[in-house]
């Protein structure tokens, strides 16, 4: 049983192995994807009980097929193609946790993963989305989040490189002239030169003095060491934020930003060719200069200076390579599409949808503009809540592709009780942080949250059962009176009795009120 209120906590992303408690099992290193620090299954299910109560089969399960992902990846090349990945259907009504297991197991392994809503995709020939769009937006998942991983590791040299750009414009280099010869067409005068320099206060006048059209190279190269010493100087003023607020002018590439906005608005995103990009790459890139304070400038330079340092072919063959081989598709509500065939309606096209789906799940090239991608190691993970339907009402060929089906209980009054307090971002500890931001301390009695856990099974009785999500409802209820009086009131300490649940509960219990809050 799970806190599914636990979602889109802002958590960062898992500690390695060592941190949750011992060392991987050994064996030998993977020659394609590292999965994430190689967790065993006991180790996975540990990481999952930090943030879900219960459902222990379904934590189970998850954890052998992400291990068998590593297992499969140490066997020979010949088996390798051979062994298919281990597809999960979870079944269990809304707010107990399928959604949160699947997205906690992704960010556990590192690994690119889509959530999408099965009811939203219609039959190929109807309008609404097709299905191979699952497998785009989990490549262009898998590019991002390969390309922040590269940007973190070029970052510094990025900066460093940025930092040289920002001098040479606070403090531009000494033009080159030869001996006793005038300044050749088009280079800057000393007046021009000047007016450059005028952008930081001089901290040296021999030093920012444009050479004489008639200095000899004894001269001109001592002018140059002037010129490094007060290059120093600005360099170590550059680093300790002095000059954060000094105009430069940088040269910006421009964007025909009507064209591509208008040409991305028509959903192109869906299809094999990019026509927004093949006209960016067609059209000459237009500069326009800008003038921007340093810290606008540093922040643009080492944007382009991190383009320039990644290898953008590298990048996007190792993000189709992580979707190939670790890719995660959860696929929610696909209840939604089971049943009995429908000619007219809205369900017209579900049985449709099904067979569409078939293929990418069993494994098939789709499409993409960074290539063609195979979906037939990606783990697809489907859930459904089956109040209307069962899965046995799926097409036979496609319950065939979720071999191991887990069946997720329905939360009781004591599951609310753990769920309040036992995982790592419980709702009762997220609710005293906020309240921290005020100075504030507020503490809940033992009593207390038993009874919100009562209310909260008791509002799921009678109202619409929606599992973990109704304890979001109970709490903000009671604290909502608080948060709102806080910031006027000297009070600092706040405490949460039984009674005070009772008094702040009870009557919208009993008037069932509660369904204002239910979106």
């Amino acid at each position: 049983m799970c806190s599914d209120e636990t979602k889109d906590s802002g958590e960062a992303g898992p500690e390695t192995a060592s941190e949750t408690g011992g060392e991987s099992e050994s064996g030998p290193e993977s020659d394609l994807i590292d999965l994430s620090n190689v967790f065993t299954p006991r180790q996975i299910v540990e990481e999952l009980d930090r943030y879900i109560v219960g459902q222990e089969k379904a934590k189970k399960s998850v954890a052998i097929s992400m291990r068998n992902r590593w297992r499969r990846q140490n066997v020979s090349d010949e088996m390798r193609e051979e062994i298919m990945p281990n597809n999960i259907i979870m079944i269990g009504p809304t707010g107990v946790g399928k959604t949160e297991v699947a997205r906690r197991l992704a960010r556990l392994a590192g690994a690119p993963f889509i959530k999408v809503e099965a009811s939203k995709f219609t039959e190929v020939g109807y309008v609404g989305r097709d299905v191979e769009s699952i497998i785009r937006e989990l490549v262009e998942l898998a590019v991002s989040m390969v390309r922040g991983e590269r940007e973190d590791d070029v970052e510094e040299q990025a900066r460093e490189q940025a930092e040289e750009r920002i001098l040479n414009l606070l403090l531009p280099p000494l033009p080159r002239r030869q001996v006793s010869q005038p300044a050749a067409a088009g280079q800057p005068s000393g007046e021009e030169s000047r007016s450059v320099e005028a952008l930081v206060e001089p901290l040296d006048e021999a030093a920012v003095a444009p050479a004489a059209e008639t200095d000899s190279p004894e001269q001109q190269a001592e002018a140059e060491k002037r010129r490094e010493r007060s290059r120093e100087k600005l360099r170590q003023q550059l680093r300790e934020g002095l000059l954060e607020e000094r105009k430069v002018e940088i040269e910006v590439s421009g964007r025909g930003a009507p064209l591509m906005e208008f040409m991305n608005n028509m959903s192109l995103e869906d299809m094999d060719v990019n026509f927004a990009e093949m006209l960016e790459d067609m059209l000459p890139r237009r500069k326009k200069k800008r003038e921007v304070s340093v810290a606008e400038a540093r922040r643009i330079l080492t944007q382009e200076e991190m383009q320039k340092l990644i290898d953008v072919e590298d990048m996007i063959n190792e993000a189709i390579d992580r979707v190939e081989e670790t890719g995660i598709v959860f696929l929610d509500e696909i209840d939604k599409i089971a049943g009995p065939p429908s000619k007219t309606g809205p369900d017209v096209s579900r049985e449709g949808v099904q067979r569409d789906l078939l293929p990418i799940v069993e494994g098939s090239n789709v499409p993409t503009k960074y290539g063609l991608v195979r979906t037939d190691h990606i783990l697809f993970i489907a859930a459904g809540a089956f109040h209307q339907s069962k899965p046995s009402d799926m097409i036979p060929e496609l319950q065939g592709r979720f071999p191991i089906r887990v069946e997720l209980e329905s939360l009781t009054e004591e599951d609310f009780v753990r769920i309040l307090t036992e995982p790592k971002n419980a709702l009762i500890k997220q609710y005293q942080e906020l309240l921290r931001t005020e100075g504030a301390e507020v503490t809940y009695s033992q009593d207390a949250i038993r009874e919100i856990a009562r209310m909260a099974f008791l509002l799921n009785q009678r109202l619409e059962n929606i599992g973990a999500r109704r304890l979001h409802t109970v709490m903000f209820s009671l604290m909502e009176q608080l948060l709102f009086d806080l910031p006027d009131k000297p009070e600092r300490y706040v405490s949460i009795s039984r009674d005070t649940v009772r008094q702040r509960l009870e009557k919208l219990v009993q008037d069932e009120d509660l369904r204002k809050y239910i979106l």
